[in-house]
């Protein structure tokens, strides 16, 4: 199965680690270039090395906090020329109700997530529309298509970016572009992985038991960072050429049976 990405340039924020770093792997083992940013210069550089000691592909790292838009305009301006792929990873919004999540928390989960997604398109869908080719894929999550009040800033930031995703990629094929995005449910990255030894010690004083609190997901378990990550390539590849507008959902049925966690 040919995915015809190699020599490919693929930007990808929030790639240091978990989801964006299972994605950055699994694109330069296909022979990606990466173009990869994130807040910690220090992770991106074990991304990097771990990348080149695996494929012999060009990796660039871009240590920026996302949430400002001069550095959104930057990571643009450095990657824009020659990008083919742009894959928005970077943010996560906290959970909470709404009396739990002040203006200034929202605000701050929206400016690298939702606004910063929005922003870092823009930009990029100018370049791609000139050039008349280009994929652009969000990772979002199922906050949005099953919404509730504990999740309130990230049930209506998910539900935005949907949207957003599916406006934008319904008219792009015009412009020779396609958007789409993936919804993960859980996925077993390092920050849920705490969250659930947290609830593991809390629960039974040990969080090595942590894994048994995966029983009620779907199979079980949660997701794997790479199995988005082989969802991701696959989207962005000639494989999927006629998908535009489209948001999959990557869960193993969650939403559908009426509970996010």
């Amino acid at each position: 199965m040919d995915f015809n990405l190699e020599g490919k340039t693929v930007a990808i924020t929030g790639a240091s680690e978990g989801i964006g770093r299972a994605i950055a792997t699994q694109l330069a083992a296909l022979g990606c270039n990466l173009r990869l940013a994130a807040r910690s210069a220090e992770n991106l550089d074990a991304v990097k090395e771990a990348v080149r000691a695996s494929a012999n592909v060009a990796v660039e790292t871009y240590p920026l906090d996302l949430s400002k838009s001069e550095n959104q305009q930057a990571f643009a301006k450095a990657c824009v020329d020659d990008a083919d792929i742009l894959i928005n990873n970077a943010g996560a919004i906290p959970g909470g109700r709404i009396d739990e999540i002040d203006e200034a928390t929202w605000r701050a989960a929206w400016d690298l997530k939702v606004f910063g997604y929005i922003n870092i398109t823009r930009e990029f869908y100018a370049a791609m529309k000139a050039r008349g080719r280009g994929v652009i894929l969000n990772i979002i999550g199922t906050g949005g298509e099953k919404p509730v009040a504990e999740y309130i800033a990230g049930a209506a930031g998910n539900a935005s970016l949907m949207a957003f995703t599916r406006a934008l990629g319904g008219s792009s094929p015009k412009d020779g572009i396609r958007v789409l995005a993936i919804n993960p449910g859980p996925v077993a990255t390092d920050r849920l992985i705490g969250l659930f030894k947290k609830s593991a010690r809390d629960r039974f004083d040990d969080e090595e038991r942590y894994e048994e609190l995966f029983a009620p997901l779907p199979f079980g378990r949660a997701g794997a960072p790479e199995e988005v990550a082989s969802m991701a390539a696959f989207l962005v590849s000639d494989l999927s050429s006629y998908t535009s507008g489209t948001v999959i959902t990557l869960d193993g049925g969650q939403v559908n049976k009426g509970q996010l966690f």
